[in-house]
C-alpha cells in the first residue's frame, strides 16, 4: 500500500513539471530590429498623405507550431526614431502636441487574441499603447512566411496592418484652415513590418 501511495505521488510530480504538449511545440523568436519597422500613414489637407516610420522595435514573437491562433505578440516601439522625412515636422510630431515622447518614449502592442482569417491570413487582437493610452485593437496578418536557415539562426517573416483613430489615444492637435479644412486627418494606418529569429539553443559544456 505504502509502495502505491508512493508511485502515485511520483508520478505526479513528473507530470507537474512536465511541459504542457501545447507548450511543448511553441518556439520563442525574438524580433530583428535592424529589418524590423512600423510605419504609418495619415491624410494632409483632405488632399494628400503623409508617411513616416519608427525605425526601432524590439519584441518578442511565441509561435505554437501546431496551432498558429495559440502564438503571441508582444512588441515596443520606440516612438523618439519617428521619422517623416521632414526634420520640423519630425520635431513637431514629438512634442505634447502628438506623441509626448518626453513623457512616453515608447509605444506597445500586446496580443490577446488570435483566429483565422484565410490561407496565410490572422485576425490578432490585443492592447495597443500609445501616448500612455491603451485601446484594444484588431491588426490584419500575413504570415509568418516559413523558417529560412541563415547562418546559425532561423529566421521568418510577418505583415501587421491595423487602422485607428488617433484621438482615441489622446493624439488630437488639429488646425482648421479659413476653408475648413482640417490640417491633419484622424485615420491612421499603422503597419508593422517584422522578421525575428531563433537562435540555435547554446551548446552544454562538455557535451551534456
Amino acid at each position: 500500500m505504502r509502495k502505491t501511495v508512493f508511485a502515485t505521488l511520483l508520478a505526479a510530480v513528473v507530470l507537474a513539471a512536465s511541459p504542457s504538449p501545447s507548450r511543448a511545440q511553441a518556439t520563442t523568436w525574438q524580433i530583428d530590429t535592424a529589418h524590423s519597422a512600423a510605419t504609418f500613414s495619415v491624410r494632409h489637407l483632405m488632399i494628400s498623405t503623409v508617411r513616416g516610420e519608427f525605425s526601432k522595435l524590439t519584441g518578442v514573437v511565441t509561435l505554437d507550431e501546431k496551432d498558429m491562433t495559440k502564438s503571441s505578440v508582444e512588441v515596443t516601439i520606440d516612438a523618439t526614431t519617428i521619422n517623416t522625412r521632414e526634420p520640423r515636422r519630425d520635431t513637431h510630431l514629438k512634442s505634447a502636441d502628438f506623441f509626448d515622447v518626453a513623457n512616453h518614449p515608447t509605444m506597445t502592442f500586446r496580443s490577446k487574441q488570435i483566429t483565422t482569417a484565410g490561407e496565410g491570413r490572422w485576425k490578432m487582437t490585443g492592447d495597443l499603447t500609445i501616448r500612455g493610452v491603451t485601446k484594444e485593437v484588431a491588426f490584419d496578418v500575413e504570415g509568418p512566411s516559413p523558417p529560412l536557415q541563415m547562418g546559425n539562426a532561423m529566421i521568418r517573416g510577418a505583415a501587421a496592418t491595423v487602422k485607428i483613430n488617433r484621438k482615441d489615444f489622446g493624439v488630437a492637435w488639429n488646425r482648421t484652415l479659413e476653408t475648413g479644412t482640417v490640417v491633419v486627418g484622424d485615420e491612421v494606418t499603422i503597419s508593422i513590418d517584422l522578421e525575428f529569429r531563433k537562435q540555435p539553443p547554446a551548446a552544454t559544456p562538455g557535451g551534456r
